[in-house]
């Protein structure tokens, strides 16, 4: 759960500290860096299910809470992109 914990703190961390960046392309690095995190996130939460420490009915919301999210950072990272 320690790592789940990580996953999760790391992703607006990473859209945090990207945002002030002097660079759009620093930016988009740590947005990347988000995602990867976020799709850590998705696969803790999988295995928390396995091992039966996440009940499986929750699993569907917290699948589709993370699925918007990562959408809004794909349209956030193509907006910056087509700054650059």
């Amino acid at each position: 759960m320690s790592q789940l914990r990580r996953a999760v703190i790391s992703v607006p961390s990473n859209i945090a500290e990207g945002h002030t960046r002097e660079h759009i392309k620093e930016y988009l690095h740590h947005l990347s860096m988000a995602q990867a995190s976020l799709a850590e996130v998705e696969t803790q939460l999988e295995i928390g299910v396995r091992l039966k420490y996440i009940p499986r009915s929750q699993l569907s919301r917290l699948l589709g809470e993370i699925g918007g999210l990562g959408k809004q950072l794909y349209a956030l990272r193509n907006a910056l992109t087509r700054r650059v």
